[in-house]
């Protein structure tokens, strides 16, 4: 029965470090898969979570199952860190939040349950956008548009052809936007943009699916949720998915969240009750190893402000790295101007480089770049930048 079915194509991104890790070169360099690493090349366990995951193991006494949504308290700990403690939302009533098992879970739940009561809405996502963002809501059955957003010849965002695209876009649709470092190009939108976005959402009436992947990571945790916070003025119902991945390093323990904004309480809890089918029937209840570890840092405050230095100290690396690697791109005798990676945010940069220097690069320098050039800056470190330099110097003739 299955020998009609041919093999899948490797994803865009995860297929390129499965390429990588077969790749036999002492010299390859993995700038494709979003993971944080150190200057030593490696992916760190926090300290702050080392010593949660003590406690839990120590303090643990049962392996039953969590609720359909997660547990209650770290719902309120997301929404804290999210909107900050005290937001109207929140003392409304009004938020309801889901333990989902990371961003990407969060997304295609949020997915599943706008398709179920908005089946004829249209999906609106940047261009470009993270590669798997067009998969999920097409999974989902939703038709998937696009809105400018990348400008490629100022390496800049396009802000007036995307706030003449989201003017157009009717009630009832769905359009998804980052609210911090921007995947893939690094690019964001100021504060004055952002408000601007949110009045367009208010009038428009369209339903704002905010991805908040990158918390912390691109100004602080406080800056990186202005754009949350100016939707949440005028756009009293949205959705906002969370990853803990990046932020916590959590990366193997898919913890994540989905949090729903209604008008009141009453609403919230009858959207929310719904939302629990749609979790039932996707995987039924969440894991509860990655959801406890952010419950116990986020719920004390001596780890809270531990985890909080790291989280700056692994921001604070990846500007100095884009520095770096400005300075050493341009000293190592390439004329074109870098200095955009600079200015970006967060793990990725659009770099500039073509489909063709990205073939080149893989091919015959073992250096790794999805497709569009979109690069992980985290993934740059003092042993390999001079041969990356020296590598994207060839590529580029």
């Amino acid at each position: 029965m299955f020998e009609s079915i041919a093999p899948a194509p490797a994803d865009a991104i995860l297929g390129l470090t499965a390429a990588f890790q077969k790749d036999p070169s002492p010299t390859k360099v993995n700038l494709g898969v979003g993971v944080y690493k150190d200057a030593a090349g490696t992916t760190p366990i926090l300290a702050s979570v080392k010593t949660a995951e003590g406690r839990i193991l120590e303090s643990a006494k049962t392996k039953s199952y969590m609720p359909i949504g997660g547990d209650p308290a770290y719902g309120k700990l997301v929404q804290d860190m999210i909107l900050g403690e005290g937001h109207e939302a929140i003392t409304a009533g009004r938020v309801r939040t889901a333990h989902t098992p990371g961003g990407t879970g969060a997304l295609r739940v949020g997915a599943d349950f706008l398709k179920k009561f908005f089946p004829n809405a249209t999906v609106w996502i940047s261009k470009p956008t993270w590669a798997n963002h067009r998969g999920i809501f097409q999974a989902a059955g939703f038709k998937v548009e696009e809105y400018p957003y990348y400008d490629p010849k100022t390496k800049g965002l396009d802000f007036p052809a995307m706030r003449t695209a989201l003017g157009q876009i009717k009630a009832g649709d769905i359009v998804l936007l980052h609210v911090c470092c921007h995947n893939p190009t690094g690019v964001d939108l100021d504060q004055a943009q952002w408000k601007e976005v949110a009045a367009l959402g208010g009038r428009q009436g369209w339903i704002p699916f905010l991805d908040f992947a990158y918390q912390g990571l691109g100004d602080s945790v406080e800056a990186d949720r202005q754009g949350l916070l100016a939707m949440a003025a005028t756009c009293p119902e949205m959705l906002v998915s969370s990853s803990f991945s990046k932020n916590f390093g959590l990366y193997q323990d898919r913890t994540g969240a989905l949090s729903l904004f209604a008008r009141d309480a009453k609403q919230a809890e009858a959207c929310f009750s719904n939302l629990e089918i749609v979790v039932r029937v996707n995987y039924s209840n969440p894991a509860a190893h990655g959801g406890l570890i952010v419950t116990t840092i986020l719920s004390d405050p001596a780890l809270k402000a531990q985890w909080r230095g790291e989280l700056d100290a692994m921001r604070n690396r990846i500007a100095s790295v884009r520095a770096e690697l400005v300075r050493a791109l341009q000293q190592s005798g390439i004329a074109q101007d870098f200095s955009f990676i600079e200015r970006q945010k967060g793990m990725f940069s659009f770099s500039g480089l073509s489909d063709a220097q990205v073939q080149f690069l893989r091919e015959k320098k073992a250096v790794y770049v999805v497709g569009g050039g979109r690069i992980n800056v985290a993934g740059i470190t003092p042993k390999n930048i001079g041969y990356l330099c020296a590598s994207i110097r060839e590529a580029l003739g």
